[in-house]
C-alpha cells in the first residue's frame, strides 16, 4: 500500500510508563441518582451506564488539583522510574484532550512544572483518544533520527467539568430520548494522567523496544463524535461500526508484514464493554490477553491506554510481545508493537 502508515523503529525503547489515578470515585449510581427524574420520564431502565457500557465508576480530581499538574506528576514519576534526569530530556509532548484555553499550549506549564531544560522542545499533539500513541510514534522517530535522546510523552484528562455540564443539561424537563442517547458517551468518561519515557535502545539493554506498527485513517467519519468543554455529541452506533471496521481493515492490511495473532498482551484503548468485546470478536483475540480497566476508570481518553499499560507492566516478562491498539474520534487507528 502506498503511503507511510506502516512503519518500523530502529533504536527506540520504552524506558518507563506511569500513571496517576484521580482520587475521587464517582459511581454510575451517583449519575443515576442525579438523573433519576429524567430516566424515569424517558423510561430508561435502571443502571443504564453499568448495563450498556460496563462502567461502575470513574474518577475525578480532588479540589485544587488540575489535570496538567497531574500530567506533570506522572511525567516526573516516569523519569524517576527510568533513571533519566530532567536535564537530559530533549522533547516533551503533551497529548491531552483537556485544555483550559486555545493558547498557550498545555505543554508549556508541564514543561515548567517538570523543571525541563530550555533546550527541551515542547508542544501539544492532539488527535482525540489516539494522541498518546501518536506521541510515542513521533518521539520514537525523533530518537531514531538522532535529533533527541530522551523524550517524555504526557497526558492528563479532567472529565468533571464536561460531565457536570452534561448532567445539568440532561436534567432539563425538555430533554428527549434522542438528546440523552446523543450525550450518553460523555457520562462514560473519566479523569486520570499518564506518562512514558522513551530513549535509545542501544544504551538501555533492559528497556522495552518499540518495534513499529501501523496507522490507518477513516476520516469520512469525522463528524461521528464532536466534543467540547461543555459536552460531547456522539453517534454511538456509527462510531462503534466505523471504528470497528477501521481496526479490522488495519489489522488485515498489516498482516503481510506483521504477525500479531499470538501476542502476549493486547493493550487497547478503554471505551466500554460493547466496544471491547466487538474488537475481541472481530479479530479473534484471546480475551485473557486483553486487560480491562474501563469498569473502574471509565474512558480516560488518550490516558486510558498508557494507564492500562502501566497497570500491566509488573505482570509482563522480558521478551513478551505487547500490542498497543487505539482508536480516536475522527476516525484514526494505530497499533504499535513493543517487545518487553
Amino acid at each position: 500500500m502506498a503511503g507511510n502508515a506502516t512503519f518500523r523503529h530502529g533504536n527506540a525503547a520504552l524506558l518507563a510508563v506511569s500513571s496517576v489515578e484521580a482520587p475521587r470515585i464517582v459511581s454510575s449510581t451517583d449519575f443515576d441518582h442525579s438523573l433519576a427524574s429524567t430516566l424515569q420520564r424517558l423510561r430508561f431502565p435502571p443502571r443504564l451506564l453499568e448495563r450498556v457500557a460496563g462502567i461502575t465508576h470513574r474518577r475525578w480530581w480532588a479540589p485544587g488539583t488540575s489535570f496538567d499538574d497531574a500530567a506533570a506528576e506522572a511525567g516526573a514519576k516516569a523519569l524517576a522510574e527510568a533513571g533519566v534526569e530532567a536535564s537530559e530530556v530533549g522533547l516533551l509532548i503533551n497529548t491531552s484532550v483537556t485544555r483550559r484555553s486555545l493558547e498557550p499550549s498545555v505543554a508549556v506549564k508541564i514543561h515548567h512544572r517538570m523543571g525541563l531544560h530550555s533546550s527541551a522542545m515542547n508542544f501539544d499533539l492532539a488527535n482525540a483518544c489516539l494522541g498518546f500513541v501518536n506521541g510515542m510514534i513521533l518521539a520514537a522517530n525523533m530518537i531514531d533520527s538522532g535529533q533527541v535522546k530522551y523524550a517524555v510523552i504526557v497526558n492528563g484528562e479532567d472529565a468533571q467539568p464536561t460531565q457536570e455540564a452534561t448532567l445539568e443539561r440532561l436534567r432539563r424537563p425538555d430533554t428527549t430520548r434522542e438528546d440523552f442517547t446523543r450525550e450518553f458517551a460523555t457520562l462514560t468518561l473519566g479523569s486520570g494522567a499518564a506518562a512514558a519515557v522513551l530513549g535509545p535502545a542501544d544504551e538501555h539493554p533492559g528497556a522495552h523496544r518499540l518495534v513499529g506498527g501501523v496507522m490507518r485513517a477513516g476520516t469520512e467519519h469525522h463528524d461521528l463524535c464532536v466534543g467540547g468543554v461543555d459536552g460531547m455529541s456522539t453517534d454511538t452506533k456509527g462510531l462503534l461500526d466505523g471504528g470497528l471496521q477501521l481496526v479490522v481493515d488495519a489489522w488485515h492490511e498489516a498482516q503481510p508484514e506483521w504477525d500479531w495473532a499470538s501476542m502476549d498482551r493486547y493493550v487497547t484503548h478503554q471505551v466500554s464493554n460493547a466496544y471491547t468485546q466487538a474488537i475481541i470478536k472481530a479479530i479473534d483475540l484471546d480475551p485473557g490477553k486483553v486487560p480491562i480497566t474501563f469498569p473502574h476508570w471509565g474512558n480516560v481518553g488518550p490516558a486510558s491506554l498508557p494507564m492500562t499499560l502501566a497497570a500491566e507492566a509488573q505482570s509482563l516478562s522480558s521478551g513478551d510481545r505487547v500490542l498497543c491498539m487505539g482508536v480516536g474520534s475522527g476516525l484514526n487507528t494505530g497499533m504499535v508493537e513493543i517487545v518487553w
